[in-house]
């Protein structure tokens, strides 16, 4: 099978940060390598769309932020999931997986 990049589905973005900010803080680079490897390198999320993802939960009260070190001691913003973001992934996990079988039911139809 090839390995190359797949393009997100409109929407799936924030559902993949909450998800992957559930374990703990993470600066945006950190969240961008864990999709990357959680997805065996099938899905690549750029910059360009990360970081508004990022300050829209931000604003939306989904997700806090403050600055840090990084690994290589680096200054770095690190987010992290809130209560309001913990039921935003619940809700969003929830409607995930009825789309997948709404989708599976119509790609296994005759």
């Amino acid at each position: 099978m090839q390995n190359s990049k797949a393009e997100l589905l409109q929407g799936t973005l924030d559902l993949l940060i909450l998800k992957t900010l559930n374990t703990g803080p993470l600066h945006g680079y950190a969240i961008v390598q864990s999709i990357q490897r959680c997805s065996d390198e099938i899905l690549a999320v750029e910059e360009g769309s990360l970081y508004p993802s990022l300050h829209r939960m931000e604003e939306k009260g989904w997700i806090s932020a403050q600055w840090g070190r990084s690994e290589n001691n680096r200054r770095a913003k690190y987010y992290a999931l809130t209560r309001a973001g913990r039921k935003q992934l619940e809700d969003e996990t929830a409607i995930w997986e009825r789309v997948c079988r709404a989708i599976t039911l119509v790609l296994q139809a005759a």
